[in-house]
Parts: C-alpha cells; structure tokens; sequence
C-alpha cells in the first residue's frame, strides 16, 4: 500500500504524466448494458439535472457582446425526465440547438442515478488501497461533441471512466501555471452550489453570470419536468453580490497567443480515453475535455470517481509558493499571504 501511494504522489508532483487502468472496468455490467433502450427502462420518470447552453460551454469563460463585459458562465439547470433528456440528447443535431449535458457533480451518481448503481463498481479498489480511503463521490457523466470542459483543475484524486464514446483530455501539470495566465484568487462565497469552500477574496476576477432562456419576444421562459420551451434563445444574465470567480482564461486548443503570451511555453498532452478505459488524473493537474459519439447510438457516458487530495503533501505547498512568486514576479502582485486551503477554479470532469 505505501509504495502504491507513494508512485501516485510522484505522479501528480513531479508532473511525469497521468496513468492508464486498462481492463479495470472489464467486469462491469454497464460496458454492455448502458444503451439507450436500458437506460430509459431503469430510469424511467427519474427527474434529474440538466446543464443547457446555447454553445456547449458551461461554467466558461465567455465574453458577452450586448454588455461588452467578459464573465464566468455557469449553465442554465433544468430538471428533466431522463426520456425527455435522451430525447434531446438525439434531435440536437443541427448547430444552433442548445447543448445538453447531465455533469452535476458531488456524488450525482447515487443522488439522481441509483437504479445504475449495480451496473459499475463502487469505488476503484487499487485506488482506495492506494490513498487509505473511499472516494468521496462518484459521478455520471452523460453528453455529446457540443459539450466541451474548459480548462481548469480539482482538488481531488481523479479516477475517470469512459462507458460509452470516448473522452479527450488536454492536460497540463501544476508546474506549467506560469503559462496559463491565472491568477491568485479565492471566491468570496459558494456561487449556485458550484464551490464547496469559501474562502477570502484577495483580488476579484470575472463577474459570474448564468445563462437564461428568452422566448422570442424577450420574455423568460419556464421548464417542466417533461418538456422544455421550444425556444433555442439563451442570454448571459449577470449574478449579483456572488463576487468574483478565478478561473483559466486560454482554450488549451486555439490558444491566444497576443492575449495570452506565455502560452506558447506550455507542453500540453493530449489523451484519448476510450470505451472501456479509465483515466487516473491526479489532483491540482489542469485539463481541457471533449468527447466524441462512437457507434449508432449518440452520446458519450462515463463515471468518475473522486478521492479528496491529502492538503498535507509536498504537491500542495510547492504549488503554493510556486504562485505566490509567480505572482509577485511575472505578474507583479505583492506577496500574498493565503490560507493554507486555498483554492482557485473548480468544475469537475
């Protein structure tokens, strides 16, 4: 157990690359089992959470011409049957259709997916072994090639499984922070349940907002549990008195490179995780995420696991300092004086 742990703590310190499991989820019922006709047939009237954007990138970076202002995007959140979602999931075909993704994380997978449950295992066995400890939430993850992940980090131990479709990671390691643009800020408080800390704001970043439906004639529409409006409109609605959200400017893909100069010294790798593969992404580590429809039915399905980082490791307070220099240095702050939890973006996948 301990050389176990140890190889995973060099993984994530030192930056030598994240690690393939194959054949970890060979056993599971679900690499056979989750098509949509099963899917429909366990889950039935379940209602569960829907993130909808007009151009599949929730929780962004995103600038919004009407306001000439640059925000923190979170996703419209609609609570549908999972037919009606599948239903959406397979008519959004043309490029103007809002974009639907089942991403709530925090343990999705036995709050709103339980009848699946028995179709995977409960937690990663080497993992657990490894770390001294169970995750600390398992999530479902359902979507298509509309929905991409911007770039930005977790504090968790990630173990991530690719059911249906496949996955591509663009990853970048701790160290390569310099080049990222990012800054030292902390949220003043928990925005729409997205953070799970709350911490003192140093210095303020992008205002969040969210997304929100327009009828045609400018009003505000509703959803149900069954339906949503025909409308496809989506306006970025400013969220008052939430402060200010850190976040990773630079799509790792099409980087801007007069905006964003340091970029150009980064040495990101890109990893395919398909069907019946899983990914360990190690804790604080930074990636961009799409994903690809495979076969005849549409949509990509995969279920992580995430396991608390130890805040005691040599990883967390090297990166710590690392910032804190960074910013005096490069980007000329003062020395900043941060608690020791400190934290800066969070999305998930």
């Amino acid at each position: 157990m301990v050389a176990m742990a140890t190889n995973l703590q060099v993984l994530g310190c030192h930056g030598t690359g994240s690690l393939f499991n194959y054949g970890a989820t060979d056993h599971w019922p679900a690499n056979e089992l989750w098509t949509d006709d099963y899917l429909r047939m366990k889950m039935k009237d379940q209602t569960v959470t829907v993130a909808v954007t007009p151009n599949g990138r929730a929780d962004a970076v995103t600038y919004d011409p009407k306001t000439d202002q640059t925000y923190f995007v979170m996703p419209h959140e609609e609570q549908l049957t999972f037919d009606t979602f599948l239903d959406h999931l397979s008519s959004s075909t043309h490029s103007n259709s809002p974009a639907y993704y089942i991403s709530l994380q925090n343990g999705s997978l036995p709050s709103e997916y339980g009848q699946l449950e028995q179709d995977i295992d409960p937690e990663i066995s080497w993992c657990s072994e490894a770390l001294g400890c169970a995750p600390d939430a398992v999530n479902f993850w359902f979507g298509d090639e509309k929905s991409v992940t911007s770039l930005h980090k977790d504090p968790y131990e990630n173990c991530y499984a690719v059911i249906r479709g496949q996955k591509t990671f663009v990853l970048l390691p701790p160290t390569e922070y310099m080049c990222l643009h990012g800054k030292m800020i902390t949220p003043l408080c928990s925005i729409m349940g997205h953070y799970s800390h709350f911490f003192q704001s140093i210095e303020s970043n992008y205002p969040s907002a969210i997304y929100t439906p327009t009828a045609k004639d400018g009003l505000s529409t509703t959803t149900t549990t069954t339906t949503t409006t025909t409308t496809t409109d989506y306006e970025i609605t400013p969220l008052e008195d939430t402060g200010k959200v850190p976040w990773i400017p630079v799509d790792p893909l099409y980087p801007d490179l007069v905006r964003y100069p340091r970029f150009k010294y980064a040495k990101p790798m890109i990893i395919t995780v398909k069907q019946g593969e899983m990914l360990y992404l190690p804790s604080l580590w930074f990636h961009h995420v799409l994903q690809q429809s495979l076969g005849q039915e549409k949509g990509v399905i995969a279920v992580n696991y995430w396991y608390d980082m130890n805040y005691n490791h040599a990883l967390f307070a090297s990166m710590g300092l690392s910032r804190r220099l960074i910013c005096q240095v490069v980007d000329g702050h003062d020395s900043l004086d941060l608690d020791s939890s400190e934290e800066e973006e969070e999305s998930g996948e």
